[in-house]
């Protein structure tokens, strides 16, 4: 099985991560495009059972599939640019550490929507009213427990 790279929507129309998978020569079902962020999140998942920080090639060979060095190489600097992965030099190339999960990388991606809007306070109102009873409570929750944690910071 090969991969190539792409860019487009998927079936159900979202984004994907551009990344097609297809089998040798063609043949076969159809390809199966990977859904937004789930190969990011593959990718994530294999930095965090890393021993240590690891190459490029490290992640490429434990990731399903047969993708790209190229392509692993553009999700993990996707996930340095949204702060969830760290890279240090080694040599002539990098070595990559997992800094966030996958409720992390979650979380950047709502934020970076969030940074993106004019009116914030719409957004979260919006946001807020849209919640089931069961996740408005989980968050007063946690809202409560962070004020309580950090008593002497101001509020944005």
């Amino acid at each position: 099985m090969s991969s190539r790279p792409g860019r487009g929507t998927g079936g159900d129309g979202t984004e994907d991560d551009g990344v097609v998978e297809r089998n040798e020569g063609g043949a076969g079902p159809a390809p199966r495009r990977r859904g937004q962020g789930e190969l990011e999140a593959q990718v994530l998942a294999m930095l965090r059972s890393a021993p240590g920080p690891v190459p490029v090639a490290w992640v490429q060979e434990r990731l399903a599939g047969d993708l790209a060095y190229t392509t692993v190489i553009t999700i993990l600097t996707r996930l340095h640019g949204k702060g969830a992965v760290a890279r240090e030099r080694a040599g002539r190339s990098f070595v990559w550490t997992a800094v966030a999960d996958e409720a992390g990388l979650a979380a950047l991606r709502m934020r970076k929507v969030l940074d993106a809007e004019a009116d914030r306070e719409a957004v979260l109102a919006s946001f807020v009213t849209a919640l089931s009873p069961n996740d408005e409570r989980l968050l007063r929750e946690l809202l409560a427990d962070t004020s309580e944690e950090a008593p002497g910071e101001a509020e944005d």
